[in-house]
């Protein structure tokens, strides 16, 4: 079983106000001749989820991190609906409950060139540790 130390955020960078899901970015990236999606999930406008790599697939998504990462992706550039950022709360509860070591940044944390996913991941670690407050991690 693969090691994974980092919960990695992104976004599609895509239009606030257009749903794109996972086969589009599936698409995208076949064209950029990757070997499919590049993400673990895709989070679309309403909150609900795509399955993209099954987590046993090394993701291709953050250049030196993907060995021992998964991926998610919101689906816009930075408008994010609350269905979304719900979402994203309860996958990365959910990774952390399984992954206990690993840490949670945004894309632009691993890459200063980088903005993406363009939200404050000091606010989505927070409400991420309230969520597993709740959780005996033991």
């Amino acid at each position: 079983m693969r090691e994974i130390n980092q919960l990695v955020v992104h976004c599609s960078d895509t239009p606030d106000n257009v749903e794109f899901d996972a086969s589009d970015i599936h698409r995208w990236h076949l064209e950029r001749s990757w070997d499919g999606i590049g993400y673990h999930e895709v989070i679309k406008r309403d909150g609900r989820m795509d399955a993209g790599r099954p987590w046993y697939w090394v993701g291709s998504h953050a250049f030196g991190h993907n060995g021992d990462s998964m991926s998610v992706c919101l689906i816009g550039r930075e408008d994010y609906t609350d269905e979304q950022i719900d979402s994203l709360v309860r996958l990365l509860v959910e990774w952390r409950v399984r992954w206990q070591n690993a840490v949670i940044v945004g894309h632009y944390e691993l890459d200063p060139g980088k903005t993406c996913p363009n939200i404050d991941m000091h606010l989505i670690r927070d409400k991420v540790d309230e969520q597993l407050q709740s959780f005996s991690l033991d």
